[in-house]
């Protein structure tokens, strides 16, 4: 993961807030709700990531593949 996704998947993680707050509140709905809203919404941006990541990988290989003769990507990649 990327610098950049790691700062974006940090700031979505108010998950540790909601925990505390449950920890306080163990019965409430309320709470149970919110934490599993933001659990969700965590999982998917991971997913989204990840995925991400495997097409920028594979298309990398193709570019590679079918241009190195033509252009030669940087090392960074």
């Amino acid at each position: 993961m990327s610098n950049n996704h790691l700062t974006c998947y940090t700031e979505v993680t108010p998950t540790s807030r909601f925990q505390e707050e449950r920890k306080k509140q163990p019965d409430s709905l309320v709470v149970m709700k919110q934490l599993r809203k933001e659990q969700t919404k965590l999982k998917l941006l991971q997913s989204e990531l990840n995925v991400e990541e495997v097409v920028n990988d594979r298309s990398w290989k193709v570019f590679h593949e079918r241009c190195r003769l033509h252009y030669k990507p940087p090392k960074e990649q």
